[in-house]
């Protein structure tokens, strides 16, 4: 017999901050993280602003941070809001001063760290790439361009060291958690672009679910503003150039959309057998019931464009958790009370995702509410699956959808109620399911399903 499999802890680094509680006051009163951007300069990048982590310090969350400072960014974020979610579910005691909410790593008596492992959808690390480009101008060879590989080698051996290049490795940041919180369990680290953290929920549920673990660390972590990461997705012409109306520029299902806008961070949950949770006395912030994954085998740069394979994510977790889309409960309303959407703001992806939600809700797919943190947060990429999730967890804590902001120019083919520019409160009639999605490039295709645990 499966397991049923619980949150009982949950962190975040975001750009409109790292407290949960304060965050979610921000997305339920519409402000936008979306700025210049200020890592490097991209005064002359057709995208010049992003929405980027600010005043960022891991000392302030865990208390063995100078362990971890050679970590690169998204490392750190993931080590900093694991520590959030520790202290949550109550496996750890605070450390260091109270004002900075820095978190010691204490693991109770009980706890059997072999029955702890980690799934995580963490990116690559920090590239060191002023070091990489003075190694091949140095070793460049222009009369016969061509590289010359003993000056590259003798230059980067004077210029590079290991540790910086090993936390490159998407890998790297595993190694850095399991050291912080003795995690000896199951552990991997999907890439699977923007539906990663999704999928890492997913298959930590999996996990549990079967019985290979009873707790799991579940999450992601990535940064992409740097100068290959922007680079790329202007070329793909995937991102705003709306530079002049930057701070609304994310404009998810809006006519007037013209992609993304970049953002980094990290979400990350503790997941846990229900039985063991309620054992140890832990509270349980909310149940995890379904999960469902697919890929669009379709082209390696275009979603399917009958929403194919988001379909059938959708339809396996609601399936798994129990749910007919196509029938009312017994209060009248939707089964699913919100969709947190992939939303991105792109012309393809919100076309065929709200194709996607008709195709799986059939005449009910109007009474669903349906909207995107990324037009507030930006696209946090392989972390914005986990953070998303954890907008649902809010959602059926509080009875408050968060909105779609600077949605003013409706698109007749992006139709459903996306919770226009204000939040909306459902206090009265309650959130108790909710389903999450993250559709990665290319075809992957991840939805999550959550309810108020009873």
């Amino acid at each position: 017999m499966s397991r049923r499999v619980v949150i009982t802890g949950m962190g975040w680094i975001t750009p409109l901050g790292s407290d949960v509680a304060s965050v979610w006051s921000k997305l339920l009163g519409g402000m936008t993280a979306i700025g210049p951007t200020t890592r490097f300069d991209a005064s002359t990048f057709a995208t010049n602003f992003a929405a980027e982590v600010k005043n960022f310090n891991l000392a302030n969350f865990l208390a063995e941070a100078p362990r971890h400072a050679h970590a690169g960014i998204s490392t750190q974020f993931a080590l900093a809001a694991a520590a959030q979610a520790w202290h949550q579910a109550g496996l750890g005691h605070s450390g260091g001063p109270a004002a900075g909410g820095n978190f010691r790593v204490s693991p109770a008596a009980w706890f059997d760290p072999s029955r702890m492992g980690m799934y995580l959808g963490a990116g690559e690390g920090s590239l060191d790439y002023s070091h990489f480009l003075a190694t091949n101008l140095a070793s460049w060879q222009p009369d016969t361009k061509t590289i010359d590989d003993r000056a590259w080698t003798k230059e980067a051996l004077s210029r590079m060291t290991r540790t910086v290049e090993l936390e490159q490795e998407p890998s790297s940041t595993l190694t850095h958690l399991a050291e912080a919180f003795g995690c000896m369990g199951p552990s991997f680290n999907c890439m699977t672009a923007c539906a990663a953290s999704t999928q890492a929920v997913g298959e930590a549920f999996e996990i549990i679910r079967r019985g290979d673990a009873d707790l799991m660390f579940a999450g992601g972590a990535h940064s992409m503003i740097h100068l290959l990461g922007m680079t790329g997705f202007i070329r793909l012409t995937a991102m705003s150039t709306n530079r002049e109306a930057m701070a609304h520029a994310a404009k998810p299902f809006d006519a007037e959309r013209d992609g993304f806008v970049m953002g980094e961070g990290a979400g990350m949950l503790i997941l846990e057998d229900a039985e063991h949770a309620l054992r140890r006395g832990a509270k349980i912030i909310a149940e995890v019931a379904g999960y469902g994954s697919s890929a669009d085998a379709y082209r390696i740069t275009d979603i399917d464009p009958q929403g194919k394979g988001a379909i059938a994510a959708m339809s396996q977790a609601c399936r798994q958790a129990g749910i007919s889309p196509r029938e009312r409960g017994p209060d009248g309303r939707p089964q699913v009370h919100y969709i947190s959407a992939h939303g991105t703001g792109t012309k393809e992806n919100d076309r065929i995702e709200t194709r996607a939600v008709k195709g799986l809700f059939g005449d009910l797919a109007q009474d669903v509410p349906f909207s995107s943190v990324k037009s507030m947060l930006g696209h946090l990429i392989q972390a914005a699956g986990a953070v998303e999730l954890m907008t649902c967890v809010k959602a059926i804590e509080t009875g408050m959808l968060p909105p779609t902001m600077n949605l003013t120019t409706p698109d007749p083919e992006c139709d459903l109620d996306h919770v226009p520019n204000a939040a909306r409160d459902l206090r009265a009639q309650g959130v108790e399911v909710c389903l999450s999605n993250s559709f990665g490039f290319g075809g992957q295709n991840d939805t999550l399903c959550v309810r108020r645990f009873r």
